[in-house]
């Protein structure tokens, strides 16, 4: 038998400890918060993607009465970076979220295993790591790479 151990770095800081260019990508992702339509779960979510080229994609989830249709503000943003900009490469995804009262959630949110399946396809894509910022209103996780949120992932068909 023999058993593996897997582990997930992350970095913990506040807002203010963030570089500059975290710190706007965060600032994205919840302004992106207020663009959500979460009629059913209450929660509106906003992903902020920063690509090679400078650009900013944002993106916030739409749900819809038949809740397949749905979709998380990760994918929202993913999709349309790679549809409009399709040469750019992602370096960073910032997520953010607030519940219907207007707050902030207190403690950072992780994607979806869906939206971690479709981000870590851009990671491979992009042929480096992406990385993730979890922002919370109180403190904010970062990780080094898609890979790290989804470490037994679908990549690998030999």
């Amino acid at each position: 038998m023999k058993e593996l151990q897997i582990t997930t770095p992350i970095v913990v800081m506040q807002y203010d400890e963030l570089d500059p260019t975290d710190r706007s990508l965060v600032d994205a992702a919840r302004e992106a918060t207020f663009r959500a339509y979460s009629p059913y779960s209450h929660f509106s979510v906003g992903a902020a993607i920063l690509l090679d080229n400078g650009e900013t994609v944002t993106g916030s989830n739409q749900e819809n009465a038949a809740y397949p249709s749905s979709l998380c503000a990760e994918r929202t943003a993913a999709y349309y970076a790679h549809s409009r900009y399709p040469d750019a490469k992602f370096m960073t995804i910032a997520i953010a979220a607030r519940e219907t009262s207007g707050n902030e959630i207190k403690m950072p949110i992780s994607p979806c295993g869906a939206c971690r399946q479709a981000l870590l396809e851009y990671e491979t894509l992009a042929s480096h790591n992406v990385k993730v910022i979890l922002a919370g209103a109180g403190e904010c996780y970062i990780l080094p790479s898609v890979k790290s949120l989804m470490p037994l992932s679908f990549t690998e068909f030999e």
